[in-house]
């Protein structure tokens, strides 16, 4: 499927956009990541999970432009942006500063925004690395605040540029097509109602009063989930598989990596894939590159 409005008429050049969660990014670099690099001509690159210091990066990806967020724990967590042209500013906080907030929230490695200026036009690139969570527990608290943040943060990153980008591992299974195993995982964290309900109204009209998962009720954001346009309503692709058994050569998987876009950027993608590796031996990752094709500059 590709979306091609009159618009596209002014906008000229193909920005090649991929997220990928790394699981650890000198391991990957070493399994091969490098050499589906060298051809899969990427632009830009959000990465999650890269468990490295910002030396440890820049010596695995030598020649991109790298900014990045460490995790407070060593060997944990890791957010970056990777690019062949450098950024123009850099966040790397989610939520109220910490003297504004009774509880200072845990995303450190886990959210790190990045500014691009191409041809003219200003494009937001956000990686983002959800907690995975754990029902009833306090690993789920800290993940209901990240998506609170992230709710709240989505339509300011709108407000502050048409073209805008969310994209990680979201660790959240929104619809049950993004689940092979859906019925076995609707009480347990990536799959309970209340974390679908968030992506119900991040992708639900804009303004509307939108209906979540869980009964809630709360205004639409008006975002494209990139993944499901382009695929419609069928099982997957799944972009992570547990690497324990035989889930990847059974595709026994979840589609928890996303491409999250305003209405704007969203209109401009000429193409999105799930680059799935040919086989469980030649996996560099245990989740696999998302990547698309956006038209971007005047």
């Amino acid at each position: 499927m590709s979306v091609a409005p009159d618009s596209l008429a002014v906008v000229s050049r193909r920005v090649r956009i991929a997220s990928v969660n790394v699981n650890g990014i000198r391991a990957a670099t070493r399994k091969g990541m490098l050499e589906w690099l060298d051809a899969a001509d990427i632009d830009v690159m959000a990465l999650q999970e890269v468990r490295a210091t910002e030396d440890e990066l820049r010596a695995a990806l030598p020649g991109w432009e790298i900014v990045n967020d460490e995790a407070l724990a060593k060997g944990r967590a890791g957010v970056a942006v990777a690019s062949r042209i450098p950024s123009v500013e850099v966040r790397r906080v989610l939520g109220p500063a910490a003297e504004d907030a009774a509880e200072v929230l845990d995303s450190a490695g886990r959210w790190i925004e990045a500014d691009f200026d191409i041809d003219g036009e200003r494009l937001i690139v956000v990686s983002a690395y959800v907690h995975t969570g754990e029902a009833d527990t306090p690993k789920q608290d800290a993940k209901w605040a990240f998506l609170d943040a992230m709710e709240k943060r989505m339509p300011e990153l709108k407000a502050a540029s048409p073209l805008a980008l969310v994209m990680g591992d979201l660790n959240v299974g929104h619809r049950e097509f993004d689940i092979r195993n859906w019925k076995g995982n609707v009480k347990k964290a990536g799959f309970l109602p209340r974390e679908r309900a968030y992506f119900d109204r991040f992708f639900g009209e804009q303004g509307a009063e939108v209906t979540g998962a869980d009964g809630s009720a709360g205004p639409g954001l008006g975002w494209v989930d990139i993944g499901r346009r382009f695929h419609g309503d069928v099982d997957g692709p799944y972009t992570w598989w547990s690497m324990r058994g035989r889930a990847f050569d059974n595709d026994t998987g979840w589609r928890i990596d996303y491409h999250l876009a305003t209405p704007e950027l969203g209109a401009r993608v000429a193409d999105y894939r799930v680059v799935r590796a040919p086989s469980w031996d030649t996996r560099w990752s245990d989740h696999s590159p998302v990547v698309a094709d956006y038209s971007i500059g005047r």
